[in-house]
């Protein structure tokens, strides 16, 4: 495997700030999931990019009423990978989350 580049504290330090701020980001709109602030149709239609970076699982997580284990179950029936991310999902997944949580 090859070695990570050589970066120089001020480049680490950049790219941790970076990485923080984008767990920032993912965190806010799950709580905005969460209060329902904003739907599950306008994450799944957002071209942001904090939205196209959010894991599926941890997306429906998100949502009221749905647990660790309704969620991994939704992802099974629509056969939607566990490590799949929202910018990955297909045209026909999103409709059947759509129909499945009707959020």
């Amino acid at each position: 495997m090859a070695t990570p580049p050589q970066l120089t504290p001020e480049q680490r330090a950049n790219a941790l700030a970076k990485a923080a701020e984008a767990r920032t980001a993912r965190a806010e709109l799950k709580n905005q999931l969460k209060m329902g602030s904003v739907s599950l149709a306008e994450v799944l239609e957002s071209t942001s990019d904090t939205a196209l970076k959010l894991k599926v699982i941890s997306l429906l997580e998100s949502l009221p009423g749905v647990g660790k284990v309704k969620a991994r179950k939704i992802m099974e029936e629509i056969e939607i990978a566990d490590n799949r991310h929202v910018k990955g999902l297909g045209a026909q997944q999103k409709l059947q989350l759509l129909d499945k949580l009707g959020k």
